[in-house]
């Protein structure tokens, strides 16, 4: 089984951008019922790659148990565009598909008001 793509949103806020992932669904039944992929694995890793001028910086590996969740890139430049791809894949399963490129423009402070 291939896991991916998952589904990623992403908007920005101060010299930062907040990225929603939802996870790829399955294609494991039990009973006929479509299982989700924390059903399964419990626990998945999530690798986030991010895109800029500077070139691409793979995020260190994080973990989740939910099946949408958000998770924060800070320390950004604002007014910068910068692209996103996620990956996600399982402690037993390495086969996956990344998340196309989402772009989005950091904010800067001083927009806000």
């Amino acid at each position: 089984a291939i896991l991916g793509p998952p589904e990623v949103n992403i908007s920005s806020c101060p010299n930062c951008i907040n990225v929603t992932i939802k996870l790829p669904t399955s294609q494991f039944r039990d009973k006929g019922k479509l299982q989700s992929l924390t059903d399964i694995y419990e626990e998945l890793y999530y690798d986030i790659t991010l895109k800029s001028l500077d070139g691409e910086h793979k995020r260190p590996r994080q973990t989740t148990t939910e099946e949408v969740f958000s998770t924060v890139i800070e320390e950004l430049y604002p007014s910068r565009n910068y692209c996103v791809s996620v990956a996600v894949t399982a402690s037993l399963n390495k086969h996956f598909i990344p998340s196309p490129w989402k772009c989005v423009t950091a904010d800067s402070e001083a927009q806000q008001g």
